[in-house]
């Protein structure tokens, strides 16, 4: 999930519109400009990198899945189907992190 940035474009070829993750559980974890994540339900914390903290952002906003990835080939170099699989499995390993 490192990416380099870059101002092409490229397009989601999903169609999923749902929520990544509770938005409930995005919206109570502080996040550093860092990439310093705290949770102050659980008291669990934890680093992301570059990528990470800008996934943690649009989920903040209530991206779906297509907005995401967009959101993401926009800013960094990957494929949108590489982008899309670490889209989901960074949500998945949040909610596996944080049970709602």
């Amino acid at each position: 999930m490192f990416y380099n940035r870059h101002p092409m474009t490229n397009e989601s070829n999903t169609t999923r519109r749902e929520p990544l993750i509770d938005a409930k559980l995005v919206q109570r974890l502080a996040v550093s400009d860092s990439g310093f994540v705290f949770d102050p339900v659980s008291g669990h914390s934890f680093s992301v990198n570059e990528t990470g903290l800008r996934i943690l952002r649009l989920l903040k906003e209530g991206q779906d899945l297509p907005s995401a990835v967009k959101a993401l080939c926009d800013e960094f170099l990957g494929s949108a189907a590489d982008i899309e699989r670490d889209v989901l499995e960074f949500a998945g390993l949040l909610r596996k992190q944080f049970p709602a």
